[in-house]
């Protein structure tokens, strides 16, 4: 077992040390340390401090650390400077899928095969959680992100591209959940791979994707919608010009240059303690417009962006991606209906329902279901693919795949573009 209280004491230990070096290389005129030159030299710190640790243990007659003891230490004491502490074998057991914290000491993980089970404390009080979470939320993301009792609420994405969203003072103890990025460099031969979609479907998919049809992915919470996407966005060719817009960075499409050379990610800047300074989702979306992309990838709606979004979609931005919120294809429209109602443009129903139809081509909905019949093992799988045909009062659709018997979609309804996506590729089966 690894001495946590040891583990605290040192990282201030090496913390304190590494400040000290940041400080004398701006005062000498040294350029800053990269960040993998800092995690060398924290390194090299750690080694320092544990050697002085084991001679003074031996000067006072104790027993020192043993090799394996030490290796735990340093492990434990780098996790928490430039990881997540505690939390971080969680992160690294590539079987977990999400982690809720109810407090330092109500910990409960998911795992791939649907588990749900309870987990040793993160933390030594409710104190050092939010500790924890004030440090990360001051290391991740493009800017530094403020969790106090003024701003009770967090989201971002750490280090691996897990999401993290925390909040404290409008809960009894802070709570906070993880969501896992289990996949980073994900393809729909991976989906396809492990029963997320059909054959048919990735070859529908793609065909979409170079048709530079614009496609609304929805689903539940944790459904897999932001990995859906991510797959998505690997079909687009390497010499387009990407934009995402998120509000805590998460999907990650800039980490892979061989796929994506040329990405901006944008993220929502949140006010400061005197509530300046904010930038919201739809103000970047609307600059995204001025930075010349091939397409714009909005992470997830969640309010009025989605009026500037609709409108980017029908200004040339042709083959756009996002994701919403809501339990099936045909509810979407009323979803957006719903936000576009909340912005400040106001839209009335109908006009909002014209802009879906002139905006979006294809709505993909992703189910989660745990099937307790075999074993409580959880599926996420489309379930129901609907092409928007245009607007009469309300939007026209078709479900062109529907739910099959046993899961998945199965071809429905004919396509109306289908020369188009033919031409890229693709021939449905089954019809």
């Amino acid at each position: 077992m690894i001495d946590h209280s040891l583990v605290k004491r040192f990282r201030q230990e090496v913390g304190d040390r590494l400040a000290h070096q940041r400080r004398l290389d701006q005062a000498n005129g040294l350029p800053p340390m990269s960040g993998e030159d800092e995690r060398q030299f924290a390194r090299a710190l750690i080694s320092q401090v544990l050697e002085e640790h084991a001679r003074s243990e031996i000067g006072l007659g104790r027993t020192p650390p043993t090799v394996e003891e030490e290796e735990a230490l340093a492990a434990g004491i780098h996790a928490a400077l430039f990881g997540v502490g505690r939390l971080q074998p969680l992160l690294d057991d590539a079987q977990v899928e999400n982690i809720d914290i109810n407090g330092c000491d109500k910990v409960f993980v998911s795992y791939a095969d649907g588990q749900e089970l309870a987990h040793d404390p993160v933390a030594d009080s409710d104190d050092e959680l939010i500790e924890l979470i004030q440090i990360l939320a001051a290391y991740s993301g493009l800017s530094s992100r403020p969790f106090d009792t003024a701003n009770p609420q967090l989201d971002l994405r750490l280090p691996d591209g897990s999401r993290l969203s925390a909040v404290m003072d409008v809960t009894v103890r802070p709570a906070v959940s993880i969501r896992r990025a289990r996949l980073g460099k994900v393809f729909l031969s991976d989906l396809t791979g492990n029963g997320t979609i059909s054959r048919d479907i990735a070859r529908f998919l793609t065909a979409a994707v170079n048709a530079r049809k614009n496609l609304m992915i929805a689903g539940s919470t944790n459904a897999g919608k932001t990995t859906l996407l991510r797959a998505l966005a690997n079909e687009i060719p390497p010499g387009e010009r990407l934009i995402t817009v998120e509000r805590a960075l998460e999907l990650g499409l800039d980490q892979f240059p061989e796929l994506h050379p040329n990405v901006v990610a944008f993220e929502q800047r949140l006010p400061n303690s005197e509530g300046q300074g904010e930038i919201t989702m739809a103000e970047l979306v609307r600059r995204s417009l001025r930075m010349n992309p091939s397409r714009v990838i909005v992470g997830e709606v969640l309010g009025d962006e989605i009026v500037t979004m609709l409108n980017a979609m029908t200004q040339g931005n042709d083959g756009s991606l996002s994701t919403i919120h809501a339990n099936s294809s045909m509810e979407v429209f009323n979803r957006i209906s719903t936000y576009a109602l909340q912005a400040s443009e106001r839209l009335p129903i109908d006009a909002t329902h014209m802009l879906i139809a002139g905006a979006i081509d294809f709505v993909v909905f992703v189910e989660k279901r745990n099937d307790y019949h075999v074993g409580g093992t959880l599926r996420r799988y489309v379930s129901s693919i609907r092409e928007v045909n245009g607007c009469d009062g309300r939007v026209l659709s078709s479900e062109v795949f529907t739910p099959g018997p046993e899961g998945g979609a199965v071809p429905h309804a004919p396509l109306s573009c289908l020369e188009e996506l033919a031409a890229h590729g693709y021939t449905p089966g089954g019809w």
